[in-house]
């Protein structure tokens, strides 16, 4: 009788990391004089982390957990989405981007560990340059690269 493996581990970010992240981004904002809303989520989507900032637009927490989701979904940077999309039809390059939680400007990056994507980082309420930026302090942090 053969036995048959019926899950794999999957690594994922801890929640301890996601926490460091997301302050450590929140701290780069603040000093930048930005106010944004941040998000972890682990490989699978899932929250792990949030922090909103004073003052931060209140539309900008979906767009954040959004932009992580999609960062984790995909393995992809959300601002490499116009570049990725350009060789491509019409009807992809339109009909993607309308994907709920989809996100295809700047502002979440996936999290990689050991070459793995474990997670996803999303900030939202700067401009994309600040949210991108600020997502890399916070994954510059815990020691880890998109």
């Amino acid at each position: 009788m053969t036995t048959m493996k019926i899950s794999t581990p999957q690594e994922v970010v801890h929640w301890e990391a996601a926490s460091a992240a997301v302050l450590a981004a929140a701290r780069w904002a603040e000093e930048a004089g930005v106010r944004v809303n941040i998000a972890v989520v682990d490989a699978g989507g899932n929250l792990a982390a949030f922090l909103r900032m004073p003052g931060a637009f209140l539309h900008s927490i979906d767009i954040a957990i959004d932009k992580a989701y999609t960062a984790a979904g995909f393995g992809l940077p959300t601002g490499a989405w116009t570049e990725a999309l350009a060789t491509h039809s019409p009807a992809l390059r339109t009909g993607i981007p309308l994907r709920p939680r989809m996100v295809c400007f700047g502002g979440g990056l996936p999290i990689r560990h050991d070459g793995r994507v474990i997670g996803g980082i999303g900030v939202s309420g700067g401009s994309e340059h600040e949210d991108e930026v600020c997502a890399r302090a916070g994954l510059t942090a815990i020691g880890l690269s998109a």
